[in-house]
């Protein structure tokens, strides 16, 4: 489909389903010749990486686990005001080879907490796999050695990504019309 509609907005095709397996295969190899023998864990970030990290373990070809979190963010008495919860990690992170795998990376804030959050278990490494990085939006310095795509600052849906909760099922990437009608 070219077009679709969801909810109160148009969106036309941005990335196709072709388009985005092909660079999951791509990264999965680098993933894949970067960690061999280190049984890294693929740790999803819910809800929107979900697909990407079904594709994306099934690419791997080196022997790896996936687990999957929810990040619970809140106002708290931190410096920053966000503390950041991981709820779901059921595994020791201790002395293992992480990689978190996102849908979206935009400001970075919520990835560089996460990462905190995740180097605090006492991992051997962090690596951050995203689908998409807005570079353009980036506030913090952010590696992200595995990234599919860097897009623009577009408001995106499909492949994981919603709208309102609506589109995450989609094979392909849409972006918003500009009108958005």
């Amino acid at each position: 489909m070219e077009t679709v509609r969801i909810l109160d907005r148009s969106f036309r095709l941005y990335l196709s389903e072709a388009e985005i397996q092909q660079r999951v295969r791509e990264v999965a190899a680098q993933i894949s010749r970067d960690l061999e023998g280190k049984n890294p864990l693929l740790l999803g970030v819910l809800n929107g990486a979900f697909v990407f990290a079904a594709d994306l373990v099934r690419a791997v070809t080196i022997p790896a686990e996936i687990s999957f979190i929810k990040v619970a963010s809140y106002e708290g008495t931190s410096s920053t005001g966000t503390v950041s919860n991981l709820i779901g990690l059921n595994e020791s992170l201790e002395g293992r080879t992480v990689v978190i795998v996102e849908d979206i990376i935009d400001s970075g804030l919520s990835m560089t907490h996460l990462v905190e959050a995740v180097k605090a278990m006492n991992p051997a490494d962090v690596r951050i796999c995203s689908l998409l990085v807005k570079p353009g939006n980036l506030k913090v310095e952010l590696d992200v050695p595995y990234c599919c795509f860097r897009i623009p600052n577009d408001f995106i849906v499909g492949y994981g990504l919603d709208y309102d909760r609506y589109g995450r099922g989609l094979r392909d990437i849409y972006v918003v019309t500009e009108d958005g009608h």
